[in-house]
């Protein structure tokens, strides 16, 4: 049985990554006052962070059905079924969506609802494609995927309230007070809930919490820390923040020592609500039959 494995670009992933790596990759709509774009096709994150920065009218969307089941139905004449893994069910209504369409398709095509996002998606089309090669089903692959979907956390460190103010999500009162006193939300994003998880005063206070509530995941829910044989993946992401991100990523490295980095830009669905400036860090158990580390 020969499976592909799809997911779309809220997993972070670039066309050249996911070519790489043997993934097939739907690009996500972008709305910019009435024009559709498709992220990574017609636009950059230049381009979005500027239309952002200008105020323009900005919101993204799900693939159109014609999208999705074009996709779906040309790789079916190569390939024997299909494993889609979309962006979590909880923010988004894309993975809904796949699951009506899957309906027509006789089986062949399971759709992952395992409420994973940005580098942590990223994670579980890796993981898909290694048991993929391994010879899984996609029933097995999506059965195992939404076993383990709660063994994931990601924490967001957010620059500004502008943009969840923008969208309704905070009061303009509480975004001015926090601009005043200098606070820096900390989100936490785990299965299907984008929570408060703290507020702090200042970046250095915001990546200190991060890191403890990262090394807490691991330690208490992954079996604890193994510099021998790493059990979790780490994951950093940020929105338009390449520097700092990557200056925290070599902080974690060292509270982390042998396990492995990977980083990305946020995806542009969750940078429309955070903005730029946004750091986030993420831990993902290593899943049993999917990527492992060199032993």
């Amino acid at each position: 049985m020969r499976t592909a494995i799809v997911t779309d670009t809220n997993s972070g992933m670039l066309p050249e990554d996911a070519r790489e790596h043997g993934i097939h990759l739907l690009p996500m709509p972008v709305i910019i006052d009435g024009r559709e774009y498709l992220e990574h096709i017609n636009i950059s994150y230049d381009q979005f962070y500027q239309a952002l920065e200008t105020d323009a009218d900005v919101h993204t969307s799900q693939p159109t059905a014609g999208a999705v089941i074009d996709l779906w139905t040309e790789l079916l004449k190569d390939y024997d079924q299909i494993v889609h893994i979309p962006m979590s069910s909880g923010l988004s209504g894309s993975c809904q969506s796949a699951l009506l369409y899957a309906q027509d398709f006789d089986g062949r095509v399971q759709v992952v609802n395992n409420q994973r996002i940005s580098v942590t998606q990223r994670q579980s089309a890796l993981d898909a494609k290694a048991l993929a090669d391994a010879g899984a089903s996609a029933q097995e692959i999506k059965e195992k995927l939404e076993e383990t979907k709660f063994q994931s956390h990601i924490y967001i460190m957010l620059d500004t309230l502008k943009y969840l103010k923008k969208g309704g999500r905070v009061t303009p009162a509480a975004a001015a007070l926090a601009s005043v006193l200098k606070l820096k939300p900390v989100l936490q994003i785990q299965g299907e809930k984008l929570d408060a998880y703290s507020k702090c005063r200042g970046i250095k206070t915001a990546k200190k919490i991060i890191t403890t509530a990262v090394k807490d995941g691991v330690e208490q829910e992954f079996g604890g820390l193994h510099p021998e044989k790493p059990n979790a993946w780490i994951g950093l992401a940020h929105t338009c923040n390449k520097e700092a991100c990557r200056t925290f990523m070599q902080e974690l490295q060292e509270v982390f020592p042998n396990y492995q980095l990977h980083m990305d830009e946020l995806p542009m669905s969750i940078a429309v609500h955070v903005g730029p400036g946004t750091l986030a860090a993420t831990c993902t158990a290593v899943l049993p039959g999917g990527v492992q580390y060199d032993q």
